[in-house]
């Protein structure tokens, strides 16, 4: 089950469960979209890979046991593993790549 995790890895902005903002990579890393599209230009830094809007899970219970109230998202802030420049570096080099050829 997706994490939803609660904050831009990047920037450290809060990514609500419900935020149009939040953007994942296949493992998760959690991003918004100011630092993807202006700062990762659709890279990971974690993992190279391209990003997709985060899902927004349902607050209202629809179905048995299957929403938020149930299935609360996390609240464990995640922070950037690299440097600024680190990142940078990363991004550069492959920002041209596109995500399915990286």
């Amino acid at each position: 089950m997706l994490l939803m995790k609660p904050n831009c890895e990047y920037c450290d902005k809060d990514l609500p469960p419900d935020s149009a903002q939040a953007c994942i990579c296949s493992y998760e890393c959690t991003f918004c979209t100011e630092c993807v599209d202006n700062i990762l230009h659709n890279v990971c830094p974690n993992c190279g890979g391209g990003f997709a809007a985060r899902p927004i899970r349902p607050r209202i219970e629809r179905r048995p046991g299957v929403s938020l109230q149930h299935n609360p998202a996390s609240t464990r802030r995640i922070y950037k593993k690299f440097s600024a420049e680190e990142i940078a570096e990363f991004v550069a080099g492959v920002r041209d790549i596109k995500p399915e050829d990286r």
